[in-house]
């Protein structure tokens, strides 16, 4: 049963921190609602919500939320970070609903533009909406990274723009079948792949829950590969965001957008957050990224995109500066890197060097038949040089005693929190 959020004054978000729920919560707050939250640890995200006046608190409990609260909204990790929480949620007086229903619930009169798929989800909500605003169209977008100032009209850094028109792009994830809250005028799926192996049975579970989705939509936009000669010139590297533009490009057509205005949009589409975002460079040189690649799909195609920008010592293409790879990798979830282990130890073609993290394990328990040591050990049998450390000091140490110079590109890459190794092994200028 829908909430008739016209009622609700008061709302407390369980791990407001997160990317999707942390946008419905500045987009409550930007109506008029009295927004507060909770979350395990502080982030870019909390801090910005701090500095709209949201009240966080850094813990989790029961006991945390005000009981004078309208609505409940919580991510879906917490049925299984904490049981005991969420059963105490359900058998209280409160409402409650997840991110995902929530996501249903506020775009539920709109005309929806939804962007599903394994991998090129964020990077394309982001094109779509960019095109749109450019258009005049003045569109709600809620998107799974922090849009640049240029791609959201001049607003600070963001994963949420609330617009006037009834236009709302959104990114829409598949895990647990999020994403058939929603119902889309247009829906884009930008690829299907096997992921969320903790969730899905297989490749044909996945194919059957993107099914169900195309069946509440009014549109599907699967096919665009024949677009991508339309696709101008691009600040984004590599073929995968050429195949992002295209999709992209297919939407702004199907609502009737001039053609001018697609190519100047996509021509200066300059990138979202975390999406082999360049970070700066350091005082003696060296160019540092930052990445959210976490499939072996995705880091293919990320290292496919650098050596596009820089070429390796042994290619000769004239007229880009030669450079040195180094990728600090870590993996993200024991399910995915298990069911996937393979893929994992084949995907790091073009890189010089893998410097692999503790995986990330978030929503699950430690297995122990897996571990970072294991995949670098299968990287190196296939011919490439890894090492892994069983913790973020001992990599640290390492890097720090190597020498990066103006030859040199480093790269963060994972999901988890692989960023934070940049910042201390290196002084940014």
């Amino acid at each position: 049963m829908d909430v008739d959020l016209s009622k609700i004054k008061k709302i407390f978000f369980i791990g407001i921190g997160g990317i999707g729920i942390s946008a419905i919560a500045r987009m409550m707050y930007l109506e008029g609602k009295d927004v507060s939250g909770s979350d395990m640890s502080e982030n870019e995200l909390t801090t910005e919500l701090k500095v709209l006046g949201i009240k966080i608190i850094i813990g989790q409990g029961f006991d945390l939320i005000p009981s004078d609260v309208d609505l409940i909204v919580y991510t879906i990790a917490i049925p299984h970070y904490d049981p005991k929480l969420f059963e105490q949620v359900k058998n209280s007086k409160i409402s409650y609903r997840s991110y995902p229903e929530m996501l249903g619930i506020v775009t539920k009169d709109k005309y929806t533009i939804a962007v599903a798929g394994t991998h090129g989800k964020t990077t394309t909500t982001a094109m779509i909406a960019k095109i749109l605003i450019d258009a005049g169209l003045d569109p709600s977008v809620i998107v799974g990274s922090l849009l640049n100032p240029s791609t959201d009209s001049g607003q600070e850094k963001s994963n949420l723009i609330v617009g006037k028109s009834d236009y709302f792009v959104v990114e829409a994830c598949e895990y647990e079948r999020s994403f058939l809250n929603i119902k889309p005028k247009i829906l884009v799926i930008t690829n299907i792949e096997a992921d969320h192996l903790d969730y899905y049975k297989d490749l044909n579970d996945i194919k059957n829950a993107f099914d169900q989705l195309s069946l509440q939509s009014e549109k599907v936009i699967a096919d665009y590969t024949k677009y991508l000669e339309k696709v101008p010139k691009l600040l984004v590297p590599g073929e995968h965001n050429r195949m992002n533009a295209a999709a992209a490009y297919v939407v702004a057509k199907v609502l009737n957008i001039e053609d001018a205005i697609i190519q100047k949009s996509l021509s200066e589409f300059s990138g979202t957050w975390r999406r082999l975002e360049k970070k700066g460079t350091t005082s003696n040189g060296t160019i540092i990224y930052d990445d959210y690649a976490h499939h072996p799909t995705e880091i293919k195609a990320s290292l496919q995109a650098l050596r596009e920008l820089y070429p390796s010592f042994a290619e000769a293409t004239e007229g880009k500066p030669k450079k040195k790879l180094t990728v600090v990798f870590q993996p993200h979830l024991y399910s995915r890197t298990k069911a996937l282990f393979k893929e994992f130890s084949e995907s790091w073609n073009g890189a010089d060097e893998i410097v692999l993290l503790p995986i990330y394990f978030a929503r699950e328990e430690k297995d122990e038949s897996i571990s970072s040591g294991k995949l670098a050990e299968a990287i190196c049998a296939e011919g490439e040089k890894a090492i892994a450390f069983t913790d973020f000091e001992l990599a640290e140490e390492y890097l720090k005693g190597k020498t990066f110079g103006n030859n040199d590109v480093f790269v963060t890459m994972g999901a988890g929190e692989a960023y934070k190794i940049a910042d201390k092994v290196f002084k940014l200028i």
